[in-house]
C-alpha cells in the first residue's frame, strides 16, 4: 500500500490545461532552469519535456549544460548549451527560479515568445510577466509540481520519469533532511521507488559524488573557513583562482556550504564562490532561525530562494563582496 492517491492541486490542473493548449498551438517550445542547473531544475525540465512531447508534435528543447553529477539523468545529453539557443520559440517555460529569463540568450527567446510560463516552488518568485504560472512554495521541489502536471495529463510514470522526479526531490530536500520534507514528500518518493529505480544510487550521485578536484576544493574551503559571532556564522571562500588551480569544474562546488552549516554551533553559513573573475555567488544556508531567502534579497535585487537555502550574485572580488555583506551576515545571527 502506498497511501491515498496523489491529489493534484487545483492550480496544477489549471496550469496543465493552459500548457496543453499552448503546446497544441506551438511549433517549438523551450524549457529552461537556472544558468547553473541543479538536480531539481534538471529533473523538472527533463520530466516536463517528456510530458510535453507526448501532448503533440511541437519541438521541445531543454536549455542548459550539466556537470558530471547529472550527466546520467535520462535526456540530459540532449540538452542545448546556451550558444545554441535562438529566439524562435512559441512558448518558453522557466522552471525552478525566474532569474533565468533575464539572462542572455534566454532573455531574447523569452521576450520574443508569444507565450511564457513558469513552474516553481521558490517563495521569492514573482509571476508578473508570465501568461501561465504554477508557483507554490508549499511544494518541496519543482519536481513535485511537474509530477502533478504529468498526472493531470495522464502521462505514465515510467522508470525514466521516476528517476528524474526522484532526483529533484532528493536534491531539494537534502536527502529528506530539510524542513521542506513533508508526509506527502515521502509518499511521492515511495511511488517513485516502486517503479524500480535505484534510489540509493541516485542519492549518492546527487548528494555525495565528488571528483578528485572537488575533494581538494572542499578541503581547501574548509581549511580556510572562518567562524564569527561566537561560532554562529561560518564563512567559506572559493576564489576563481583557487578553483582553477585545483582543476575544479562545474558541479564541484555543490554541497560544500552544507559542510559549513552543519558544523556544531553554526546557525548561518555563507559560501562565496567566484564563478568568473569579478562575479561572486553567495550560497546561504541556515539551520532553523535565519530566513536566508529574505537575507539574500536584502543583499542583492536578484537574490532569493528558500527560508533555509538561498543565494545571490554580486559583482566584485571575493574580498570586496565579503566586506560588503559581512555586516548583514553578522547582524542576522546576533
Amino acid at each position: 500500500m502506498l497511501g491515498a492517491p496523489h491529489i493534484v492541486r487545483p492550480a496544477a490542473r489549471d496550469a496543465a490545461a493552459a500548457l496543453r493548449a499552448a503546446v497544441a498551438q506551438a511549433r517549438a517550445v523551450l524549457l529552461t532552469g537556472p544558468i547553473a542547473p541543479d538536480g531539481d531544475s534538471i529533473g523538472a525540465c527533463l520530466a516536463l519535456a517528456a510530458g510535453l512531447r507526448a501532448l503533440g508534435p511541437a519541438r521541445i528543447d531543454v536549455a542548459g549544460s550539466v556537470s558530471y553529477r547529472y550527466a546520467w539523468m535520462p535526456g540530459a545529453q540532449g540538452m542545448l548549451p546556451d550558444d545554441q539557443i535562438a529566439a524562435d520559440y512559441d512558448l518558453v517555460v522557466v522552471l525552478d527560479g525566474d532569474a533565468r529569463r533575464l539572462e542572455p540568450p534566454i532573455a531574447a527567446a523569452f521576450q520574443a515568445a508569444p507565450k511564457r510560463a513558469i513552474v516553481d516552488h521558490h517563495r521569492s518568485t514573482q509571476v508578473q510577466g508570465y501568461d501561465i504560472a504554477l508557483v507554490d512554495a508549499s511544494a518541496s521541489s519543482t519536481c513535485d509540481l511537474v509530477y502533478e502536471l504529468l498526472l493531470a495529463w495522464g502521462h505514465p510514470l515510467d522508470r525514466a520519469t521516476a528517476q528524474l522526479i526522484y532526483a529533484g526531490i532528493v536534491f531539494d530536500t537534502g536527502g529528506f533532511r530539510h524542513s521542506n520534507t513533508t508526509p506527502q514528500t515521502h509518499l511521492l518518493a515511495a511511488r517513485l521507488v516502486a517503479q524500480g529505480i535505484d534510489h540509493a544510487a541516485i542519492s549518492t550521485r546527487i548528494l555525495f559524488d565528488r571528483s578528485q578536484a572537488g575533494v581538494r576544493l572542499l578541503a581547501a574551503v574548509l581549511a580556510g573557513a572562518e567562524y564569527r559571532v561566537d561560532g554562529r556564522l561560518a564563512i567559506g571562500q572559493a576564489s576563481f583562482e583557487l578553483g582553477s588551480s585545483l582543476g575544479a569544474g562545474p558541479g564541484d562546488i555543490e554541497g560544500i556550504v552544507d559542510h559549513l552549516v552543519y558544523t556544531s554551533g553554526v546557525e548561518l553559513a555563507c559560501l562565496l564562490i567566484e564563478q568568473q573573475p569579478g562575479s561572486v555567488k553567495l550560497s546561504l544556508r541556515s539551520r532553523s532561525v535565519v530566513d536566508v531567502a529574505a537575507l539574500a534579497r536584502s543583499l542583492s535585487p536578484g537574490g532569493g530562494g528558500h527560508a533555509r537555502a538561498a543565494g545571490a550574485t554580486i559583482e566584485g572580488t571575493v574580498p570586496q563582496v565579503l566586506a560588503q555583506v559581512l555586516p548583514a551576515l553578522e547582524l542576522a545571527v546576533r
